[in-house]
């Protein structure tokens, strides 16, 4: 690397100073001098290609205008290709030229090349052309892969639309017939299931707001420059020509090394519009774009999963195209895995709004995030349950994320699946305290539209690992596999059923109502008295929430989630029709309408 770094300051291609920075870091960082210069735009790729062609005296070969032997790459592993920056090219008379991004790390692997191609000769070309090549030669191959990563046990890949009609049809039908013959039975019974959802997650709200007055110690960032690791972000982008600039300029703001930070902006292979705006932005030379194949599903898990390979760093975390973290995020990051055990694999961040005040619907979705982020997963994080992942500001291990399969591709609600699978399989979550700023949905039927999508990825995860009771309960342990039933069946009974409790307000308005005939004067009475509190401590918990926030709202705002939570079960009946058409539709959410 001396020799190529003093040819680099000789030709003029790189400044001494710029060199002398990049060499200083070079032994720690563990990183190639070709990336690390690229990430500060020292030099173009074109310029700095041709001078690694010229020092090492082999051809540079360009893989658009000359692409690989197919036959060639299809015996190649496309890990390996995109890990180690290799691809077989072409045969040249008796020998296999392999292309290489790194021509100083070829010696390494000339032996078991030599073991599969016979004689090999090396050429060079930018690892961003490989990857290009390998995508145009085995896309669909990949795609693929990338669509089957997690085991066929695990994921919920094998349910189609019919595979639910029937057994729904079923339970309807009996349902129905049930209430025809015995209607006071049936609604006694519908009133239950209802009633124990809503109380059972509100008995968890509770324990999670005495929990969370214990009070718990924080990280310090020790961490020196020596000793930070290369960390991967993947940002899966679709249909977001408009906010690109602003991403970019939003994770400009991150304070960690430009050559250990490597961001991914994956984006669809027929995305056209995305593709063309990134094309033309002027990103950073530490941000890549990563074009993913078409493929049967189009959903941001696929998307994920075909990125992973492509990602350098030892952790891996995921930002949505609106994201703005905090600055020193990464660092917090790197930090708390430095400090913590091996079983936590994931470090799950607080999400909040930076769009509080745009309108009534922003102010009660940034409540709703408050209480769920700052208090409800936090709870259950210290009753040593499953924690069910938001979709951002998340970082893993890598090598745990890649034993599990990465994300189940089909899952519209990826995030919580993959919790549950961490779970387990042994593994730990935490909640760390940094928070990224993102956009609120703030319009009625985009919000519907989110929702829905949620709450049919809540269904199909809860579907999913519910295949074999047994084993879930043996993994969990009884305390937890109810836990799992209250958080996933118990939220999706209590939206689908809350039109039944509101009719229960036609009492108050002096209409007939069949109930308090049916359990009796004192028995309503405590079941009234009962709901008052539950809607108390709803609002206690959101307050609570909202509390541990900088956005300074009026604590009355939390009231009006009464009229918010509707919208929710709105979403509810659309995603169980979802489910019952479409399950592994990916109802897309549109960004950049309210951006600060």
């Amino acid at each position: 690397m001396q020799s190529l770094a003093a040819k680099l300051i000789q030709d003029r291609l790189v400044p001494p100073h710029i060199m002398l920075q990049v060499l200083a870091h070079h032994g720690a960082h563990h990183r190639h001098l070709a990336d690390m210069l690229l990430a500060r735009r020292a030099v173009s790729a074109e310029l700095l290609y041709d001078a690694i062609a010229e020092h090492w005296e082999v051809g540079r070969v360009d893989l658009v205008a000359l692409p690989p032997d197919p036959r060639l790459t299809a015996q190649f592993n496309h890990v390996t290709a995109l890990r180690d920056g290799l691809l077989p090219w072409r045969k040249v008379g008796q020998a296999t030229v392999i292309v290489t991004a790194y021509p100083d790390l070829f010696t390494r692997h000339r032996a078991w090349l030599e073991e599969s191609f016979g004689p090999v000769a090396m050429a060079v070309a930018p690892l961003p052309h490989i990857e290009t090549a390998l995508l145009a030669a085995h896309g669909t191959q990949l795609a693929q892969a990338a669509e089957t990563r997690v085991p066929a046990l695990e994921s919920c890949r094998a349910y189609h639309s019919t595979t639910l009609q029937r057994p729904a049809a079923i339970l309807a039908a009996i349902i129905g017939i049930f209430a025809l013959f015995q209607p006071v039975a049936a609604l006694v019974v519908l009133f239950a299931v209802a009633l124990t959802a809503m109380f059972s997650a509100n008995v968890m709200k509770l324990i999670a707001l005495i929990l969370m007055h214990r009070p718990t110690s924080e990280s310090r960032n020790s961490a020196t420059i020596a000793q930070l690791p290369m960390v991967s972000v993947m940002v899966a982008l679709y249909r977001e020509s408009n906010i690109a600039t602003k991403l970019a300029a939003r994770l400009d703001r991150l304070e960690y090394p430009r050559d250990l930070l490597d961001i991914l902006l994956v984006v669809e292979q027929e995305d056209q519009m995305t593709r063309n705006a990134l094309d033309t932005s002027d990103l950073p030379g530490w941000m890549r774009v990563i074009v993913v194949p078409d493929g049967t599903v189009k959903t941001k898990p696929r998307a994920l999963n075909y990125a992973l390979d492509h990602c350098r760093g030892s952790i891996v975390g995921i930002y949505d195209a609106e994201d703005a973290p905090e600055p020193d995020q990464i660092r917090k990051i790197v930090e708390r895995f430095r400090q913590c055990g091996p079983e936590v694999v994931c470090l799950q961040g607080q999400l909040d709004y930076y769009n509080p005040r745009s309108n009534w619907l922003s102010r009660c979705f940034t409540i709703e995030y408050a209480s769920w982020f700052r208090m409800f997963l936090p709870g259950i994080a210290r009753m040593g349950m499953a924690i069910p992942l938001g979709g951002t500001t998340l970082f893993f291990r890598r090598t745990a994320l890649e034993e599990l399969g990465g994300w189940d591709a089909q899952n519209v609600t990826e995030d919580a699946d993959l919790g549950l699978r961490l779970f387990r399989h042994g593994y730990r979550t935490e909640l760390i305290n940094t928070t990224t700023f993102e956009e609120a949905n703030c319009r009625s039927f985009p919000w519907v539209k989110q929702r829905s999508r949620w709450i049919k990825g809540y269904m199909m995860t809860w579907i999913t690992h519910m295949r074999d009771p047994g084993l879930l309960w043996q993994q969990l342990g009884p305390r937890c596999f109810i836990g799992f039933q209250v958080q996933f069946l118990g939220s999706i009974l209590q939206t689908l059923m809350a039109p039944l409790l509101w009719s229960l307000w036609m009492i108050p308005l002096g209409l007939h109502h069949p109930l308090p005939v049916v359990i009796g004067t004192t028995g309503f009475n405590l079941l009234y008295f009962a709901m008052l509190a539950t809607t108390v401590l709803t609002i206690g918990f959101d307050i609570a929430g909202m509390r541990r926030t900088r956005h300074g709202l009026n604590p009355l705002w939390a009231v009006t989630l009464m009229l918010y939570h509707p919208l929710a079960t709105l979403a509810a009946y659309k995603a169980l029709w979802e489910l019952m058409t479409k399950p592994f539709y990916w109802d897309k959410t549109s960004h950049g309408h309210f951006d600060a």
